[in-house]
């Protein structure tokens, strides 16, 4: 299994609601033939990801997760 490459949706700069079906869409499709392995590990990179642009140390306090 894998994670699909699918375009990010457009996002309108007010975020509305339909914006967020969208993304909730995209996820979905995404993700829809990943095993669960597949899916924690795209989590925990994004979850790094912003956490560095925070400035916050990712695994500090985080489950030590190969990313």
């Amino acid at each position: 299994m894998m994670i699909r490459d699918v375009p990010k949706p457009g996002i309108s700069p007010n975020y509305t609601i339909e914006d967020i079906h969208k993304i909730r869409k995209w996820e979905d499709e995404r993700l829809k033939d990943a095993t669960p392995e597949e899916v924690r590990a795209d989590m925990m990179q994004r979850v790094k990801k912003r956490m560095e642009l925070l400035g916050i140390q990712f695994g500090y306090n985080a489950p030590k997760v190969e990313v």
